[in-house]
């Protein structure tokens, strides 16, 4: 059991900065290695968050923690060390984009892990 992170949650519109280790993406890094685009969206903010918690509950051992209107926390399990990922969704209606940030909660590398599910996560938004 790992603990709970300290380093979730939104401030002024912004996520924690991902830390140096190379477990970690986020949308609004301006690190090239930690670095991903937000995913962009049409229509209202409301369909948008649908279209992503039914994309999130589709994926094996995901749950989301917190619900607001506009951000997401949810944690991912490993399947075999049961390892947990925090990964967080921040939808800005203005912009029209989905900005995430995905972190391994222990360790260094996580071997692209967390960036290879934050592109499927995007890919699925995107096409369907």
């Amino acid at each position: 059991m790992t603990k709970k992170p300290k380093k979730v949650g939104i401030i002024e519109g912004k996520f924690q900065p991902c830390p140096s280790s190379p477990n970690c993406v986020s949308t609004q890094s301006t690190s090239e290695k930690h670095k991903m685009d937000p995913i962009k969206f049409e229509g209202n903010l409301e369909d948008a968050k649908s279209k992503i918690i039914s994309i999130i509950k589709s994926l094996k051992r995901s749950k989301i923690i917190v619900e607001t209107e506009n951000y997401l926390h949810l944690e991912f399990r490993t399947a075999v060390w049961r390892f947990v990922d925090d990964v967080e969704f921040y939808f800005d209606a203005a912009e029209k984009v989905i900005h995430f940030r995905s972190a391994a909660r222990l360790g260094y590398s996580d071997m692209g892990v967390n960036r290879r599910r934050m592109e499927n996560i995007k890919k699925s938004f995107i096409n369907t």
